[in-house]
């Protein structure tokens, strides 16, 4: 039973993990990727001012995605035990209300009158037990990790740091900003790629297809970027 429940555990962790990381790299590697298209549109010599900017919004971009990481983990934990209050709350006030619930869910179950009246009577001597069957069969509800806001934070960070800097290397070993915005584009269309094809494997869905998906949406972004970035400077030619 023990080994049931560690690896339920080992699961779930698995599962909140690979979601930080799908939201951190799929915007990581687009929005710095669009950036340096449209600065390369718009710069022609000194390639610095991509790196610097880019730099710059990786930096930016991390600490909001990893705050909203954190703040998303927090309003689960806050909703969770504002939910808990009110089932003890509930138990006390409205006690009979509460015992019809239980044996509510057990006849949903299919349960017999007497067997759901019998496993009702073993539930609600014990008041935590009653709660957290209530929590997580009548509102659905599993208890959050408590570290789960702050890891959720890290996570999506980084993956955002480790996925935008992919699309920025490229202008640290060129001259100008066109040769590197075409090799930029080469590595990191590659990666969205592989990324949307593990992405949607995972997920289940046609991996060849997502793969194209996320590539297609990351080339669009930088695209109108770039087309933007010269339609500016025609502008101001």
């Amino acid at each position: 039973m023990q080994d049931l429940h560690l690896h339920h555990e080992a699961h779930l962790q698995s599962s909140d993990l690979l979601t930080d990381i799908v939201i951190g790299m799929s915007d990581g590697l687009t929005v710095p990727f669009a950036l340096a298209a449209g600065l390369s549109g718009a710069v022609h010599g000194d390639v610095s001012l991509i790196w610097i900017a880019g730099i710059a919004e990786i930096s930016a971009g991390s600490i909001a995605m990893g705050l909203g990481g954190y703040l998303a983990g927090r309003t689960e934990q806050d909703h969770y035990e504002s939910e808990l209050k009110k089932e003890y709350w509930e138990l006390t006030h409205k006690r009979k209300d509460e015992i019809w619930e239980v044996k509510k869910v057990f006849l949903d179950w299919g349960l017999s009158e007497a067997t759901a009246e019998e496993a009702t009577q073993e539930i609600i001597k014990d008041d935590k037990r009653w709660v957290d069957f209530m929590m997580k069969y009548e509102l659905g509800l599993e208890e959050p990790d408590p570290k789960r806001a702050s890891r959720s934070a890290f996570n999506i960070g980084l993956s955002y740091i480790v996925g935008g800097l992919i699309p920025l290397i490229p202008y640290f070993f060129v001259s100008d900003a066109i040769s590197g915005l075409k090799l930029s584009a080469i590595i990191t269309l590659a990666c969205l790629f592989i990324f949307g094809f593990f992405k949607s494997k995972i997920t289940g869905i046609n991996p060849w297809t997502g793969g194209l998906k996320v590539m297609m949406i990351g080339a669009l972004a930088a695209g109108a970027a770039f087309a933007i970035a010269k339609l500016i400077e025609g502008g101001h030619a």
